[in-house]
């Protein structure tokens, strides 16, 4: 399935049974290491291409039913439901952790007994078959995670029914979810759900993966310099 820019992306196949939560800073915060490479007036923009891709391919992927963004950025929330997503507000304004977990009840007030996975918004070049195989995985285990690029942080964490999220999200996050008994997803193939982007360096990586449609744009001008 291709995507244009523009183009709202909801998935229409009714036998997906995953909630997604993603969560997003307002982006006068975010992403403030690309700054570097990028320029602080891209950087935002940057910031919110990034989610519109992340939101997009997860929404296109066979295993999602919908995805919940918490964001207290008005111009992202609006552009993220505008792809299909249902935003929500940071209302416990208490870090990444709660509002994931924020993003969860919110999910499970609706639907009780729904499967939850808390997805990175930095990921632009997320490929919505590599995304269905880890929702596949994670349907026979309770909890479990996918590592980031580097093998240190956490891009993916996901709960069965029924099983508290519990993130630890924030600096080696792999260790502490490991710790919290959470599953490992170590399979190939599956670079474009642990590609997220913090810096210019990472943004090459994504690029030379394919990134999607809004990053794109915004990226055929510009060059990111080396990280120093």
């Amino acid at each position: 399935m291709t995507r244009t820019e523009g183009e709202i992306a909801t998935n229409t196949d009714p036998t997906g049974s995953w909630s997604l939560v993603v969560p997003l800073k307002p982006l006068a915060r975010a992403k403030s290491r690309l700054g570097r490479a990028a320029g602080e007036d891209l950087r935002p923009r940057l910031a919110l291409a990034f989610a519109q891709d992340t939101v997009s391919a997860a929404l296109c992927c066979r295993a999602v039913r919908d995805v919940v963004v918490v964001t207290d950025d008005p111009a992202a929330g609006a552009a993220l439901a505008a792809l299909g997503a249902r935003t929500v507000a940071d209302a416990p304004a208490a870090g990444l952790n709660a509002a994931l977990e924020h993003g969860v009840r919110s999910v499970r007030a609706r639907r009780p007994g729904a499967a939850v996975a808390a997805l990175n918004a930095d990921l632009p070049a997320l490929r919505p078959e590599e995304l269905a195989r880890v929702l596949d995985f994670s349907s026979a285990f309770p909890r479990t995670f996918v590592s980031d690029a580097q093998g240190i942080g956490t891009t993916f964490l996901s709960a069965a029914p029924g099983t508290e999220l519990r993130p630890v999200f924030g600096g080696p996050s792999r260790a502490g979810h490991l710790a919290s008994g959470a599953v490992e997803i170590t399979a190939p193939g599956l670079d474009s759900v642990r590609r997220d982007v913090d810096t210019g360096d990472d943004l090459r990586e994504a690029l030379a993966l394919g990134v999607g449609p809004y990053t794109a744009g915004l990226s055929a001008s510009m060059a990111p310099a080396a990280d120093r």
